[in-house]
């Protein structure tokens, strides 16, 4: 093998003293993201925490913010053991859900969103919830079992790396768990191959418009899974169109209320002034 030009390995050369280790400083820091989330949504399956909030932004009894609220009781399918209060819309109301499809629920938790699809694709469906918190997916198990879904599975697995074959599935649904992904792209691009050609996605998450105050950052990493990962929702629809999904719309979209205390009231003044807000938006697309 032939050795490298000296010029090659300097600094200078690379790009600067500090960019040559950035993948790998961004991979650590991804890494430590994850597993903050995990063990966050380990104490909240186990019971040891309530919601994505604690008592540091929601108040002394930590169950003070909800994105999702009762949306769920009058949805058919509900079922009130997987309902942890963490979803910020419903997807499965936008899914176009059909008896006999395969549906792929990403970041399942508890299982809530992977039962109601269930009922709609009916027996001769399918549906696989995919968690990476071993907790999660214990929990959400327990709960098809109890209710003898034989045709409902939850395995473990990372969104960034699904473990699924391309082209499984027909529909891939998920509810406010894209954001806690640190490589949105590489996620994008994971629903993309398991989707079949003609497939589609629908998915609840959260992002904002305008520039994010730094204090509602510094907040979000207080509740891990409310808006700590949320992207600009030009840039996240922009993502979507990149990875080559089409006809990629936003179905609903309501403002979320930012938690009392966050911020100061000029900084919230300023930042509505400037057309800032935190929205939750249910997004669909289709595989071509």
């Amino acid at each position: 093998m032939n050795d490298a030009p000296a010029s090659a390995t300097t600094p200078a050369a690379c790009c600067g003293s500090d960019c040559c280790d950035e993948p790998a400083a961004r991979s650590a820091e991804n890494e430590a993201v994850k597993a903050a989330v995990r063990d966050k949504y380990a104490a909240i399956a186990t019971g040891a925490a309530t919601g994505c909030c604690d008592t540091r932004c929601c108040g002394s009894d930590g169950d003070g913010f909800s994105m999702i609220g009762d949306a769920y009781d009058a949805v058919e399918g509900y079922v009130a053991e997987a309902d942890l209060s963490l979803g910020c819309g419903l997807p499965t109301e936008h899914a176009r859900l059909r008896a006999g499809q395969t549906v792929l629920d990403l970041g399942s938790g508890a299982g809530l969103d992977a039962f109601v699809a269930r009922r709609i694709v009916g027996e001769a469906g399918r549906v696989i919830g995919v968690d990476f918190t071993p907790a999660m997916v214990a929990k959400a198990r327990a709960n098809a079992e109890a209710l003898g879904f034989g045709n409902v599975t939850f395995v473990e697995g990372d969104i960034e790396a699904l473990p699924l074959e391309a082209a499984a599935v027909d529909v891939v649904i998920s509810n406010c768990v894209l954001n806690l992904v640190p490589d949105k792209a590489r996620a994008f691009a994971e629903m993309h191959r398991v989707l079949r050609p003609g497939g589609h996605f629908c998915i609840s998450d959260v992002v904002y418009e305008g520039t994010m105050p730094e204090a509602v950052r510094r907040s979000a990493e207080l509740y891990a899974g409310c808006v700590a990962g949320a992207m600009e929702r030009s840039a996240y629809l922009a993502a979507l169109d990149a990875t080559g999904f089409r006809n990629v719309e936003v179905v609903r979209e309501r403002a979320v209320e930012i938690p009392a205390g966050v911020l100061r009231p000029e900084e919230e003044a300023a930042w509505a002034a400037a057309g800032g807000a935190l929205l939750s938006v249910t997004v669909h697309g289709e595989r071509v």
